[in-house]
Formats: structure tokens, sequence, C-alpha cells
């Protein structure tokens, strides 16, 4: 991935905003590393790091909103560009798993369980 999809300021949402979104059936993609995501990760989000983002985004649907998460919104900014510039209708979750546990937002650890 380049340097210049962190030039520029994708779309972005408040963790709350994503919430609402995610329950109006936007799809997360969480785009951190595998141990990051094994720690703990939003049910239901498809789990593709940034490094694999640019061969695989086209696996993701193109009929529903992606909303791009990472630990603190810098790496999601990045790749909610890069969705957008394929065509995709993306927005970054600015500031990213802290916020989204302030918002509310439903965690599960890596085996499934919950997050407190």
């Amino acid at each position: 991935m380049s340097l210049r999809h962190y030039f520029r300021r994708p779309p972005a949402v408040t963790a709350a905003e994503a919430v609402g979104l995610v329950a109006d059936g936007a799809l997360v993609v969480d785009v951190r590393r595998a141990f990051e995501w094994n720690r703990v990760h939003i049910p239901g989000a498809v789990h593709m790091p940034l490094e694999v983002l640019p061969e695989r985004c086209l696996e993701l649907p193109d009929d529903r909103l992606l909303i791009t998460f990472c630990t603190g919104g810098i790496r999601s900014a990045g790749a909610a560009n890069l969705l957008v510039e394929n065509g995709f209708d993306a927005v970054n979750m600015s500031r990213g798993l802290v916020d989204w546990r302030t918002a509310g937002g439903p965690l599960v650890t890596g085996e499934g369980h919950p997050s407190p």
C-alpha cells in the first residue's frame, strides 16, 4: 500500500456512529494484524490485515458500507482510502478500538467470549 493512502483524510465516522451503522447493516473491516485480532475483535467483522488488503479487497461485498477499523485509526484511514479508490463505499472509524469500547460496541476475545 502506498504512502499516498495516508496523506488524504478519508470519510470518517465516530465509534458511536459506527455502532449504529453496523446495526443498520454496515460491515466492519478489521485491518489489524492477526495477534491483535486474536486478542479481541468486533463480532461479525471481516479480518483482512492491511498487508493483504490491496490484493484481497475485491473479496469484500460491494453492496454494503464498509467501516475500516484498527486500534487507533491510523492504519484504517489508509485502508478506507484504498477501498474508496477501488470503488467501495467505505469510511474510517476514527480512534479505533478505544472509542468503540467507550461507545458500547460489542467485542469478543479470541476465544469467542464477550469482552468486559
